[in-house]
Order: structure tokens, then sequence, then C-alpha cells
């Protein structure tokens, strides 16, 4: 039984990400969002992306993100637990995140009960994709051998190697993502297909940077966080329902 307080769920911040509202701008929205949960949050899930690059060497962390970061550790100092699941443009986390900020990394789908209802929450890279491109790309970003190999690049090239990867993404490119209707979209059908197996009552997706809802013919919903790039989406489950909401700054 978790404690008493409001569940709060958020994705796909892109932090760093010179697309959309200015970085800096972007950091001090999401910070005034933190900030503002805090008073009623028992915990808070951030589902991937995070940040718009994030390479963690042994001795060595992406420059930036100062507000961000010491705003996660003022909150989990004061007893709120803050899960990190790993998104495709973050996934490269160590172990900085938990041992200076006291995060709860997850680098896999979670699956967990919030007053006797279940979430399965991931980010959703790779999930239900039938491409057999995309699925080996996520396995040569995961492989550890070439993840050792990379760090052995110096911190300048390989950082700057990661920001030109992810200004060349459609994301990076400004292109909007649109909702591709339920047969097109992977993460609804690995959702059909995972609630057909075992009892889901609710579903928790970023990836897609889509800000909405979609109930599952069993019942299940279905909610994708959208994004902090144009908006400010995030959802709130407050022990009986659960709403999806946006920031109003």
């Amino acid at each position: 039984m978790k404690n008493p307080g409001k569940i709060y769920f958020a994705s796909d911040f892109h932090l760093g990400l010179k697309t959309g509202t200015p970085p800096l701008d972007r950091e001090r929205k999401v910070v005034r969002w933190l900030n503002d949960i805090s008073s009623d949050a028992s915990e808070i899930y951030l589902v991937g992306d995070v940040f718009d690059f994030w390479w963690e060497y042994r001795l060595v962390v992406p420059r930036g993100f100062t507000r961000f970061l010491g705003t996660l550790a003022s909150l989990t100092d004061r007893g709120i637990a803050v899960h990190f699941l790993t998104g495709n443009h973050d996934m490269w986390v160590r172990d900085y995140l938990s041992s200076e900020c006291g995060l709860i990394i997850h680098t896999s789908p979670l699956t967990t009960e919030f007053n006797g209802r279940r979430f399965h929450i991931a980010h959703g890279e790779g999930l239900g994709s039938e491409s057999l491109a995309y699925r080996f790309l996520l396995k040569i970003f995961r492989n550890s051998f070439l993840r050792a190999l990379y760090s052995s690049v110096h911190p300048s090239i390989g950082v700057g190697i990661g920001h030109w990867w992810s200004l060349n993404s459609r994301l990076g490119k400004g292109m909007r993502l649109e909702f591709m209707g339920e047969e097109n979209e992977d993460l609804i059908k690995y959702a059909g297909a995972l609630a057909g197996e075992e009892k889901i009552d609710y579903f928790i997706f970023g990836h897609r940077h889509l800000e909405m809802t979609f109930r599952l013919k069993n019942g299940s919903e279905i909610c994708f966080l959208g994004d902090w790039i144009s908006q400010g989406s995030f959802a709130e489950w407050d022990g009986t329902r659960l709403s999806l909401k946006t920031a109003k700054y």
C-alpha cells in the first residue's frame, strides 16, 4: 500500500533540446511544476526522455540542468519518491542520478499498484514495434560493450555527437507526431496484448508526444503523457481517478 498523497506522471521534457520553447525556459517551467506539486505528491514518475541527451561517464556528467537536478535532490531529501524511467534519449544513465539526487532508476517497464489499481508504466520506445531496423538500433544503444567503447571517446566529442544526433531526429527538426489510429499505434497494440495476459487498469506511456487517453475494449485506459516542448502536460492520480492536465505557466 502506497503512502497517502497524489501520484504524478510526466515525460518528454527533452531538457537541453533547442527546439520549441527555449531550453532554459523549459527547465524553469519544469522546476516550477515540480515545486507546485511537491505540496501533495507522495510519488513522482518521470517517464523517459527527461533529458534530450544524457551520457554519463564514470567521472563526468553533461553540463547544465542545475536548477532541475537541485530541485530533484530537494524533493527526495523531503521524502518524496521520484522515479526515473529511462527513455531512448536518456537510457545511458549510471548511478549519478540515484547517488547524487536520490532518484529511483528503472531501465525497463514497471508494473505497480496504487489503491488497488494496477498501473503499467513505460517510456515506450520499441514496445509493440514490428520494425526490425528500429529494434536492432535499440539493441545497439543498449549493448554494454558498445556503451563502454563509446565512453572511451572524450566527453566533448561524445556529447557533441549525441546532440547532433538528437537535432537531426524528427523531433529536433520540429516535426509534430500525429495519432495514427488504433491499428497503427505500436503502444496500443502492446497494451492490448499485455491486457489480454494480465489485469492492468492503467497504462502510462511517454515517447509518442501525444497528449491523450485511449480506452481498450476490456476497459483498460491508456494515458499518453504528451511532452513539454510546447505544452507541459502531465497525469495526476488522486487515489480514485487519473486525470490528464496541463501546467498553466
